[in-house]
């Protein structure tokens, strides 16, 4: 329940075309404690007044010159995504089809003029309350879903780090190149919606690392025949542990992890895809895991320089990589390095 002090602070716009109404509800409402109270008595102004004031109730007459009450709802529901308007509806016709009318735009609820006070201070209260209630559910499920999605999203980013913990002590590489993609991503037009999923979703694109060997994944050296294919199927594997509801977030990591390998000609694995037919965001993964890769140290290897692990990337335009990413990425350098930095081992 509501307290008193509560329900009168709730934001309260009162529309009418008569002055005299006007200045009748708001002396009435203000007497019996409501504190925060505007008006307009044109119509055409109604609609800026609401989005800025975002009132709890919306005391509306129907009848006014310029535009009627019917045509100011139609305007609240276009500002109104979830198509809910706060209003009681000001009205001295009984006429059965007026009402109707506002009921199917969205009104709460009904006053017949002349006004009486007591009773539109009770329907006030009444709707109020109901509108603050809700409101406040509203706000607990949304922080409820944001606690929720937030504990997804670090069990997401845990997976992929323990798949990283199998050649890479500190586990960064995943939190580096996952930024990488997502800066990456936004210079190549992705909205902020996108890259904060491909933020998200490039983390398990190792996950199939779990089905390998340590006598493979951490062998020095070149690896050849079963030990390769066997290296190789790590994108299987990935794609297999993936597979599952039909999301977005999911759907998108699956493909990462199945066709991080891809090349730009068509010389990659596991599907030999070839340009444009890897998805793009597969080919920015790729470009932001190698060069984290490159640029860090590991059991098997030493890390090279920024340099050298962007000569790689230029020499490889058009064989491994998207020629116009690696110029994008290029581009960004100096918030590749601020990530890097940011995150380092």
């Amino acid at each position: 329940m509501l307290s008193d002090e509560e329900i009168l602070s709730a934001r309260l716009l009162v529309v009418d075309d008569e002055p005299n109404n006007v200045v009748l509800l708001e002396e009435g409402l203000k007497r019996e404690g409501f504190t925060c109270i505007k008006s307009a008595t044109d119509p055409r102004n109604v609609l800026e007044l609401y989005k800025d004031f975002r009132p709890h109730l919306v005391l509306l007459d129907i009848n006014m010159p310029h535009l009627d009450g019917f045509q100011v709802m139609e305007q609240l529901i276009e500002v109104e995504l979830e198509g809910y308007i706060p209003v009681l509806v000001l009205t001295a016709s009984n006429d059965r089809q007026v009402r109707l009318k506002a009921l199917k735009l969205g009104a709460r609820d009904f006053l017949t003029k002349p006004i009486d006070l007591l009773e539109t201070i009770c329907r006030v209260r009444n709707l109020v309350e109901t509108r603050m209630l809700n409101e406040e559910l509203e706000e607990k499920v949304r922080q409820r879903t944001e606690e929720l999605n937030e504990t997804r999203m670090e069990v997401i980013r845990k997976l992929g780090r323990a798949a990283e913990y199998r050649d890479n002590q500190t586990g960064m590489h995943v939190i580096r190149m996952s930024h990488f993609s997502s800066a990456l991503a936004k210079e190549a037009g992705f909205n902020p919606e996108e890259c904060e999923l491909l933020l998200n979703a490039s983390p398990m694109h190792d996950i199939g690392k779990i089905g390998i060997p340590d006598g493979i994944l951490l062998n020095p050296g070149k690896l050849e025949g079963e030990q390769w294919e066997k290296m190789q199927s790590h994108t299987a594997i990935g794609g297999q542990i993936l597979d599952g509801k039909e999301n977005k977030l999911m759907n998108l990591a699956q493909s990462i992890a199945l066709h991080h390998h891809e090349k730009w000609d068509g010389s990659g694995y596991p599907e030999n895809l070839k340009g444009e037919d890897i998805p793009i965001e597969v080919r920015i993964v790729s470009i932001c895991d190698v060069f984290d890769a490159l640029t860090s140290e590991r059991p098997y290897k030493k890390a090279w320089s920024v340099e050298d692990a962007m000569d790689f990337l230029r020499e490889n335009k058009g064989k491994q990589f998207d020629p116009d990413l690696v110029d994008k990425f290029e581009k960004i350098m100096p918030e590749i390095l601020r990530i890097r930095d940011t995150f380092s081992d």
